[in-house]
């Protein structure tokens, strides 16, 4: 399984980039022993047009020759949430039939409509707005943690009902 974070504008020096690396390093190497071939982080540069919905629109073109036949996983406040054992499920399904996966975080303009609607999996990571560079990091560290979880590896700990 092929993993790709792609997202619309650059993240720049700083901890956010540092905890981005952090993570993807601990994603490739459990995911070497767990099916994960390749984790790429792709930046696409924010559209230039004049109008909002050129700009989604530039964008989202980009973002399909960049995801080619990847299985969709569009982060977006509006969509719905999951648990992180409910997002490791999904990740197995896209291993075990050796799909390749792109978790798309859009522009500040949002994303286009109908590369939302052909998402496999809208997510969100609650209804509040963040920031894209802390999108970047916690996406990264989910999909860490849904191969921790599936590898039993004790960095998840779900917890227990008191």
């Amino acid at each position: 399984m092929k993993i790709a974070i792609v997202a619309i504008g650059r993240l720049k020096d700083g901890p956010e980039r540092d905890l981005v690396t952090r993570y993807r390093e601990r994603l490739e190497a459990l995911g070497r022993a767990h099916g994960v071939t390749r984790v790429e982080i792709v930046e696409i540069p924010e559209s230039r047009a004049r109008r909002e919905d050129d700009r989604r629109s530039e964008e989202a073109d980009a973002i399909r020759r960049k995801t080619g036949a990847s299985a969709l996983v569009i982060l977006d406040e509006r969509a719905p949430s999951c648990t992180s054992e409910a997002f490791a499920g999904h990740v197995r399904s896209w291993r075990d039939a050796n799909e390749s996966v792109a978790l798309v975080i859009g522009g500040p303009d949002g994303l286009d409509p109908a590369l939302r609607d052909s998402a496999r999996l809208p997510l969100s990571f609650g209804a509040l707005t963040l920031p894209h560079q802390l999108v970047r990091v916690l996406a990264v560290e989910q999909l860490y943690r849904a191969l921790t979880i599936l590898a039993g590896h004790p960095y998840h700990r779900a917890g227990s009902e008191a």
